[in-house]
């Protein structure tokens, strides 16, 4: 009998710690998550950081308006590809091709000049401390609210990559001004994002601007648009390929400078500029969403901040993995 209680207990000893074993094992391996973002964050070892990166973006905009859409455009293509990473903004070397000259990319991203004003002067204050794809997201908040639209606190703690992928930027996850409504809805849910979430985000391009060649083939072929307004696009935008094609229009008719709900007041109207924006109101399953935004601006700005907040969330390198570069166009 002692022999068999002293296996028995053996026995439960072996299984306990095979279980507590796996369980470490599990934990080892879950990847980067969400939870270890927080906005207090730099509390301690960065407290002026948001101060000194909302300054840096009030400077950019008042200087160009446009910049503020740029920002803002990339913390998304950041976050698309491989997650909230800073990713996007490593520069090409002559071992290296990152994310830059993606087709979603190339002649599309803009603003890396402001980011690398806005890490210099992060770096004055804290050096070694903030990370790149935080100033991303911050700078993307800042951006929203300083053109009008709602404020909120951005999570913090990512830390930078030490590679892009030129494969994954071009491979579809960022959706193409093309884009189907499924297309758009699945894209989105790929990154953990819902379709409110998806008709939310759209919302940005209540600012910012697109070129002709983006918009060409809505203007001249497509009929779910408001005569006048195609024309008034066509004065700016040719229809023959290569004349023009850099010519710039506002997303948004209406506030092209100013975050508000314009952008879906305009979809009702026919007046989206993009095929993948006027698709939000075209007869399919977010037609309802676009209405209520339409008339109840606070329920866009909240639903806006939401989804921001995911998104920021998308993969984060936090720990020990990833860097704090000291140049965000390249790896330490």
């Amino acid at each position: 009998m002692a022999a068999s209680s002293s296996s028995s207990s053996s026995s439960s000893y072996s299984s306990v710690f095979v279980i507590a074993t796996l369980l470490i094992v599990l934990l080892m391996n879950v990847g980067p998550s969400s939870a270890q973002l927080t906005e207090d964050y730099y509390k301690k070892t960065c407290p002026k950081v948001f101060d000194t990166v909302e300054s840096a973006v009030k400077s950019a905009i008042k200087k160009e308006k446009r910049m503020g859409a740029s920002l803002i455009r990339l913390h998304f293509h950041d976050c698309f590809v491989q997650g909230c990473d800073a990713s996007v903004l490593l520069d090409d070397t002559s071992s290296f091709t990152g994310e830059k000259t993606a087709a979603p990319n190339n002649n599309s991203i803009r603003g890396f000049n402001v980011v690398d004003d806005i890490k210099s002067k992060v770096e004055s204050v804290c050096p070694g401390v903030v990370s790149c794809a935080d100033i991303l997201a911050i700078a993307a908040r800042d951006s929203v609210s300083i053109l009008g639209g709602p404020e909120w606190d951005v999570k913090v703690g990512r830390r930078d990559s030490k590679t892009a992928s030129l494969a994954a930027a071009n491979s579809g996850v960022i959706p193409p001004p093309t884009s189907t409504l499924n297309n758009l809805v699945n894209r989105f849910q790929a990154r953990g994002l819902s379709t409110k979430d998806m008709v939310a985000l759209s919302g940005a391009h209540t600012i910012g601007q697109a070129r002709c060649s983006l918009f060409r083939t809505r203007i001249y072929n497509e009929t779910n648009i408001d005569a006048s307004f195609a024309r008034k696009r066509q004065d700016n935008c040719p229809r023959t390929t290569g004349s023009g094609d850099n010519n710039l229009a506002s997303l948004d008719v209406k506030s092209p400078t100013f975050f508000d709900n314009a952008y879906y007041k305009n979809l009702i109207k026919k007046k989206g500029l993009l095929h993948s924006d006027q698709i939000l109101y075209n007869g399919g399953s977010t037609d309802s969403l676009i209405e209520t935004y339409s008339k109840k601006p606070e329920t866009f700005n909240d639903d806006f901040v939401t989804a921001m907040i995911k998104m920021g969330d998308i993969s984060p390198l936090t720990g020990s993995n990833g860097e704090i570069r000291k140049n965000c166009r390249r790896a330490n």
